[in-house]
């Protein structure tokens, strides 16, 4: 592994970019750093610098958004229960969301990326992939270019981002989350191999909990347990996404950097034989409706930044409640947390109702389950 010093190009094989197969590849993975806190910390700093805080809620119905570096040792997160965070960092302090401003800083920080390639492919607010082989300026140098566009984002908006360089998505994305904040990564091509077998199976899209229990009990806990592992046994424990983990384990990941990528939804819902008045009775339904969607993210290797509930009045008028988040969510305790909160807000159905749905749009692939951060921006 190659730290901000390497300079060395990322080969790999390009497949729809423009390039032909054989020529060299330059994926960069930028990821800003605690992105909300941050930007508070920057424009407050005699309230916020160096101290733990909150984007989000506050006690005792909101969420936690994200958390500043300060305010991780003590166990809060994203996606938490603000009185849970209260409960383990008394000092922390809540600061609302403005996502006015963070949504300015998005496009700042989007136009710094497209100054070096046209082929940009956000997953959220505050991070990008890049296909930096055939760049616009600089070195044809994915380390090179990494450490400007950092620099850049830091001269111009004063927050820092941390980054990774591989042959493929997969491996930069990993790598990004490897040295934060404010760090840089680079996997050579001939580290690529080393560097996916120490990691552990969760660290590898799509598989999550469950599906991660299912290897270790299959003997496979790490990715050089995945590089041995026969593919036709991980086919039939997990169908066609054992392939998906095999290819991966072995470095072969070809899927380009889309800017055009569609966005699709993953959703389930259920009509009742009886009308539903009670909310807490809605979310008792409103559970087998999540644990179904969280499946199909799974099957799907995909999150979603987008929650919509759905409901369907005894008369049959339909109305919809949804939050955007930042960072994408899949499990059925993130989707329960944002639709008992949207079933809440800005106050529970007045009518009967004899239809719950979700579903989950603004898709992407699966992230690992640190540091990610939600946008409570309801809506009715």
């Amino acid at each position: 592994m190659s730290g901000q010093g390497s300079t060395g190009d990322i080969q790999g094989r390009r497949s729809d970019n423009g390039v032909g197969a054989g020529a060299p590849r330059r994926i960069v993975h930028v990821d800003m750093d605690a992105f909300y806190a941050s930007i508070e910390q920057r424009d407050f700093p005699e309230q916020y610098a160096g101290e733990p805080i909150a984007v989000g809620g506050t006690p005792p119905r909101g969420v936690v958004q994200t958390a500043s570096y300060e305010a991780r040792p003590y166990g809060v997160h994203s996606a938490q229960p603000a009185v849970e965070a209260e409960r383990k960092c008394p000092d922390l302090i809540f600061v609302s969301p403005r996502m006015d401003v963070y949504g300015e800083e998005s496009e700042h920080i989007r136009e710094i990326l497209h100054r070096y390639t046209d082929l940009v492919e956000p997953l959220s607010l505050d991070e990008a992939y890049l296909d930096v082989t055939e760049p616009k300026k600089g070195p044809p140098s994915g380390t090179l270019l990494a450490k400007r566009i950092r620099q850049e984002i830091h001269e111009e908006t004063g927050l820092t981002a941390s980054a990774g360089v591989g042959s493929s998505k997969f491996v930069a994305k990993v790598a990004s989350d490897r040295d934060k904040p404010d760090g840089l990564t680079v996997i050579e091509p001939e580290e690529q191999l080393d560097f996916i077998s120490h990691l552990a199976v969760e660290e590898f899209h799509g598989i999550g909990p469950v599906t991660t229990e299912k290897m270790q009990d299959l003997g496979i806990e790490t990715g050089a347990d995945l590089q041995d592992a026969d593919e036709r046994t991980l086919v039939h424990h997990f169908g066609k996404r054992g392939r998906h983990f095999k290819k991966l384990a072995v470095g072969e990941d070809d899927r380009p950097v889309r800017p055009d990528r569609e966005r699709k939804s993953v959703g389930a819902e259920r009509t009742f034989s009886d009308d539903l008045s009670d909310p807490k009775a809605m979310l008792h339904r409103l559970r087998p409706i999540a644990e179904r969607v969280s499946q199909r993210l799974q099957e799907a290797d995909q999150r979603g930044r987008t929650v919509t509930l759905k409901l369907k009045s005894h008369d049959h008028e339909v109305s919809t409640r949804q939050t955007t988040l930042e960072r994408p969510v899949r499990s059925e305790d993130e989707l329960m947390t944002l639709v008992e909160r949207l079933l809440d807000r800005p106050h529970p159905p007045e009518e009967p109702v004899r239809l719950l749905g979700i579903s989950v749009s603004s898709l992407t692939e699966e992230r690992g389950r640190d540091g990610r951060q939600l946008e409570m921006d309801f809506e009715t």
